[in-house]
């Protein structure tokens, strides 16, 4: 017997909102942008109304100036929606790890008054799911006094921790707009295919893999298909996934936990990816203090942890949230993953990177820019690859890896870099 399910109009939902209190708005593919929409044209009766969030993409409606006395965003981690409110002074970032997150709702040190989520469909029982983001959606719909749902028929329904039952809804609005995609792919040149094959070839067969969001985690992807019995387990994943899987590259047989089962805590991609994952039972949507907790991490063995960064300085240190002072992205899951990788049996952390920007910027740099955040210390970093090579800096000193980035650094770049190499350590 189906459950009854009753849709309210998005001015009835979204009057649960009150000024002064805190929203949480679900992220990724599911960013409710609809709803948003929507809860812009309330804010001439809402002030200091605080949203905070994680990765959101599409249409936030909501991050505009003129809206900056209604709503206050308050940002987990700062997507490119979010940044020129966070820069300009009408946002606030909290850095944090991914894997904690959720203690500051399930602690109150952040309470949630509301919650926004987009979801599946209800099936015959009632349940929805929070689809390809459960991340640290579930949490918030845990903690949240009120949780208003936008029900969507493009989203999936994952298996995993996903699942909530249309009875825990406040209000459900129904939308059939298509969730944000993204291709990251169209960003690969040759240098990130490069260092995407360098990176394959620092991986095992048999090993667990876990690829941070962007070009090279996609190149990455792209240059395993001579692999075997790889497993993933990794906070994010996207379509180069999808044919690892299709030609049994990624089986998953080989990891310690949930074997046989692709470990994500939420996905971002395009509408194919989408399709791929709804009502697959050989993905695993977890919530994010469990995926990203290094204990957990560790368990399986070869971990391979890939992950980006903005620039890394001659000793190691790895900024990856800002440049200089300006907010661009934020901590994440980097340090959960680069931590849990180094402590697995056989396990590998590697920041892969470019040797310079797009615009001939470099970035191995004698010293970090002032205001730039660090998230990944000297004292975590094993590997740094770029289209130059790889340098290993783990057990090495600061002269050791010195020298060791200095080789990987674009050739125009090393004359400077040997410099300051010099004026500081009195040695090259």
């Amino acid at each position: 017997m189906r459950i009854p399910v009753h849709y309210v109009t998005p001015k009835e939902a979204l009057s649960v909102i009150k000024s002064n209190q805190r929203v949480f708005i679900h992220g990724s593919a599911h960013t409710p942008s609809y709803l948003l929409k929507h809860l812009a044209l309330e804010a001439e009766r809402l002030r200091n109304v605080e949203v905070v969030s994680v990765s959101v993409y599409g249409s936030l409606h909501i991050n505009k100036p003129e809206y900056k006395d209604s709503f206050r965003l308050n940002s987990l981690f700062v997507s490119a929606s979010l940044r020129q409110a966070v820069n300009d002074g009408y946002g606030d970032y909290v850095p944090v790890f991914l894997s904690e997150i959720p203690i500051l709702f399930d602690r109150m040190i952040l309470p949630i008054d509301v919650a926004i989520v987009q979801v599946s469909m209800p099936d015959v029982h009632g349940y929805c799911s929070l689809g390809c983001s459960v991340d640290i959606a579930k949490s918030a719909v845990n903690n949240a006094r009120y949780i208003i749902a936008q029900v969507n028929p493009h989203a999936p329904r994952s298996h995993g921790d996903g699942m909530v039952h249309c009875s825990r809804f406040t209000s459900m609005v129904y939308c059939e707009d298509e969730l944000a995609t993204a291709n990251f792919s169209e960003k690969c040149g040759s240098e990130t295919q490069v260092i995407g094959e360098l990176v394959a070839g620092l991986i095992e067969d048999k090993s667990t893999i876990q690829m941070g969001i962007g070009a090279i985690p996609d190149a990455v992807l792209s240059s395993l298909t001579n692999h075997k019995d790889l497993g993933v387990h990794t906070e994010m994943c996207s379509d180069g996934i999808i044919k690892l899987i299709e030609n049994d590259i990624v089986n998953n047989k080989y990891k310690k936990i949930h074997p046989n089962k692709t470990v994500s805590s939420f996905a971002v991609g395009s509408k194919d990816l989408y399709s791929y994952i709804n009502d697959n039972p050989a993905f695993a949507f977890l919530v994010i203090n469990y995926v990203n907790d290094p204990h957990v991490i560790r368990r399986n063995n070869k971990m391979i942890a890939i992950n980006s960064a903005i620039e890394i300085d001659i000793t190691g240190q790895v900024c990856s949230d800002s440049i200089g002072t300006y907010q661009y992205s934020g901590v994440g899951g980097q340090m959960d993953f680069m931590r849990g990788a180094a402590l697995s049996e056989g396990g590998k952390p590697i920041i892969a990177i470019p040797s310079r920007t797009a615009k001939g910027i470099a970035r191995i740099v004698p010293v970090l820019k002032p205001g730039a955040g660090v998230v990944t210390t000297r004292a975590h970093v094993h590997y740094v690859v770029t289209e130059y090579g790889v340098a290993y800096l783990y057990g090495k000193n600061l002269k050791q890896r010195a020298k060791a980035l200095i080789n990987i650094a674009h050739p125009d770049d090393r004359e400077a870099l040997e410099k300051a190499c010099f004026e500081r350590f009195k040695m090259f």
